[in-house]
């Protein structure tokens, strides 16, 4: 009786399980969640948050790290952008999401260095705790993150990869970063809101 009556239980118990709703924050935003804001150091030292940029748009937050042949083939692409968008109101924010024990390259010294090295015109914020990068649900270096600064909050306007071709910027065809930004600012519908971000997986 006592092992029919606790197999009526598991059964019971595992029932709750399968029918209550899935946690979507466990695998990061989705389109239209508003994201928090963040405090994370920058290569100057400094610590930098959204609600620091007062007169922003919104903000093209991107997952990138200094170890990455992906994030590095797409480095020049993210520089452009922050020259291209920031004066539009929309800033890149680079953050590095990789443990440097398993990727030395990825140390604090070795982003301030990259930053210098390539004149990076935006902050380059790291990690340290390894705690954003999964409340976003970054998985890849790089992933981007479209925000929009509303009086609601940040809300997230696309996920997903810079453009359609991370060997060749001039063999691209769809560039989903920019025409996301266009719409954003024009009041228009992004018609791709998410593609797959295609990078190496965070350490």
């Amino acid at each position: 009786m006592n092992t029919i009556r606790m197999l009526l239980v598991l059964m019971a118990v595992s029932g709750l399980f399968a029918f209550s709703p899935p946690d979507h924050r466990a695998e990061g935003y989705s389109i239209g969640d508003i994201a928090a804001d963040f405090s994370l150091k920058n290569v100057n030292g400094d610590m930098i948050s959204l609600s620091d940029f007062g007169n922003a748009k919104g903000f093209l937050v991107i997952f990138t790290c200094n170890s990455c042949p992906y994030a590095n083939a797409y480095e020049q692409r993210i520089i452009d952008l922050d020259r291209k968008y920031k004066s539009s109101g929309v800033p890149v924010i680079a953050i590095n999401p990789n443990n440097p024990k398993f990727r030395p390259e990825d140390s604090f010294e070795n982003m301030q260095r990259r930053a210098q090295e390539k004149s990076y015109t935006f902050p380059y914020l790291m990690d340290q705790k390894q705690e954003v990068f999964p409340l976003y649900g970054a998985k890849r270096t790089p992933h981007c993150f479209l925000l929009e600064k509303t009086n609601s909050g940040n809300i997230v306007r696309y996920i997903g990869a810079i453009d359609d071709n991370y060997q060749d910027a001039g063999e691209v065809e769809v560039n989903y970063v920019e025409d996301a930004i266009e719409a954003m600012l024009e009041g228009r519908k992004i018609e791709i809101e998410i593609t797959k971000a295609i990078g190496c997986s965070i350490k």
